[in-house]
């Protein structure tokens, strides 16, 4: 447990000197930016092909995780969903971005390092599993309920322009060509040339550092303005009703434990800057997105240890 306790120190302790550094004016937060874009584009990418090249799938269905996880999405967006428009007032719109928000888990800048910190590479294989469909997953089923959206507002967009501009950045994105570039490598069978093994290794092996610090530097730039109270909601179903209902998941279907686990963890990391990000695109939610990744990515620091007890002490 004392291991679990310092992982959980060093991770958020990264996350909060990149806070700091912000906060002091050390660093500018348009450092995070280039910061966190340089983690995407280049070292979680390297660290995905790496993954990807040496994965052990044995004894993990992919089928089984994809399917638990996916189960307690929809319960935590439809949750948050109604929070915002029925509790607060919200129009449809920014309902959508509140499903998003309080059920796209971090499971990048946070759960790479947390993952690899608590569980290590056994862990990141199952994790990584996951991340090949999270993304495409979620902004797919995003895109989806934005155009239901707009159209009940008379807004509608021609779906084949829709699915065009979704399949282009999906295959644009560094993660998906990661993903795919290793996995590629690894049906070939051949063995990395040495040089280029230490290319890969050099940008992997900073990948959740560099996270974890950019995402400090970010939760400084975007701070908490207005809109709290329905943000703190939907971080509590982020972080309490999402993985209580992939826990229970887990259970009955029937998980091998650390499949398990890095499931029922991965539920319970806070909201990313994702649900920001498609909200921007979108024109609707920024600060209510905003403020649930700030908030609910606070209060993680002890659901955190919370859930890694739970799980510990259900799935052993």
């Amino acid at each position: 447990m004392s291991a679990v306790v310092e992982t959980i120190a060093f991770v958020f302790g990264l996350v909060a000197l990149g806070y700091v550094a912000a906060w002091t004016g050390i660093l500018r937060t348009q450092v995070g930016d280039a910061l966190t874009e340089f983690a995407v584009v280049v070292a979680v990418p390297a660290l995905l092909f790496r993954t990807m090249t040496t994965i052990d799938l044995q004894g993990t269905d992919p089928t089984s995780l994809w399917f638990s996880y996916f189960c307690s999405v929809p319960v935590a967006w439809i949750a948050g969903h109604f929070v915002a428009t029925r509790v607060f007032g919200r129009d449809a719109a920014a309902g959508v971005v509140a499903g998003i928000a309080s059920s796209f888990s971090n499971l990048l800048l946070l759960g790479i390092p947390f993952v690899l910190g608590v569980f290590g590479q056994p862990g990141m294989d199952v994790l990584s599993l996951l991340l090949a469909i999270h993304l495409p997953t979620m902004m797919a089923a995003s895109i989806v309920m934005f155009e239901l959206a707009r159209r009940g507002e008379g807004e509608p967009s021609h779906p084949l322009k829709v699915l065009r501009d979704f399949l282009r950045n999906l295959f644009s994105n560094p993660l998906i060509i990661g993903i795919l570039a290793g996995l590629a490598w690894r049906l070939t069978g051949l063995d990395m040339p040495v040089v280029g093994m230490r290319f890969i290794d050099a940008f992997a092996g900073i990948a959740g550092t560099v996270a974890l610090f950019a995402m400090g530097l970010g939760l400084r730039k975007f701070g908490i303005s207005g809109n709290v109270k329905p943000a703190i909601a939907l971080g509590a179903i982020k972080l309490v009703v999402m993985p209580t209902i992939a826990l229970g998941v887990a259970i009955l279907w029937g998980l091998p434990p650390l499949t398990a686990k890095i499931m029922v963890i991965a539920a319970s990391l806070p909201t990313g800057v994702n649900p920001y990000l498609i909200a921007t695109r979108f024109g609707t939610g920024q600060v209510l997105a905003s403020n649930t990744m700030t908030i609910s990515t606070a209060f993680s620091v002890i659901t955190l240890g919370f859930w890694l007890m739970v799980v510990q002490l259900v799935f052993g």
